[in-house]
C-alpha cells in the first residue's frame, strides 16, 4: 500500500489545490485604502493570495521573501517612486523574473511612453474597479485562468 504525502498532488483535493498553488500577488502602495480596496478585490474575485507592503524599499523585502508571481505597484510614492523601485527591482537577481504592473492616474500620452520604456509587463490606470482588477492583470500578464495552479507555468505550453 502506498501512502500519500503532501508532495504527491493526487493527495489533495481540487479545491486544496487551487488553495495551495493560487495565484500570489505583492501590491506596492504608499496610500492604505488603495492596498486595501486592492488586496480585497484580488483575494474576493480571484481567490488569489495578496502580500502588501506600504513603499518601494519594503514592496522589494516582500518580493524577496514572498517571491510573488506578480507585482502590482503605484507610479506616485514618496521618497522612491514606482519607476525607480522597478529599476532597483532589476538589478537583483532574485526578483528580476517577477512582473511588475504599473498602477498610476497619470493618462498623458508622454507618461504611456515612459513606462512602455521601463520594460514592465503593464500599465493600469487609476481608478480602476475592484470587480475587474484580477481580470486586467490575467490579461495584461497573459495568465489563462485567474485561478490557474502555479504548475502549469513550467508545462511546455506558455500561459
Amino acid at each position: 500500500m502506498q501512502v500519500k504525502t503532501p508532495f504527491d498532488l493526487a493527495f489533495f483535493s481540487s479545491h486544496e489545490k487551487m488553495m495551495t498553488f493560487m495565484r500570489r500577488v505583492l501590491i506596492i502602495d504608499d496610500e492604505d485604502d488603495i492596498r486595501e480596496v486592492a488586496a480585497l478585490s484580488l483575494e474576493a474575485t480571484a481567490g488569489w493570495q495578496v502580500f502588501t507592503a506600504g513603499s518601494g524599499a519594503q514592496g522589494i523585502e516582500v518580493a524577496i521573501a514572498q517571491q510573488p508571481d506578480a507585482i502590482l505597484m503605484d507610479v506616485m510614492m514618496p521618497e522612491v517612486d514606482g519607476p525607480s523601485t522597478f529599476r532597483e527591482m532589476q538589478q537583483i537577481p532574485s526578483i528580476v523574473h517577477i512582473p511588475v504592473v504599473l498602477l498610476t492616474a497619470k493618462v498623458q500620452g508622454v507618461d504611456k511612453r515612459r513606462f512602455a520604456g521601463l520594460g514592465v509587463a503593464a500599465v493600469l490606470f487609476k481608478p480602476f474597479d475592484p470587480l475587474t482588477l484580477a481580470e486586467q492583470i490575467a490579461e495584461a500578464l497573459h495568465w489563462t485562468d485567474l485561478r490557474s495552479d502555479r504548475t502549469s507555468e513550467t508545462s511546455s505550453t506558455p500561459q
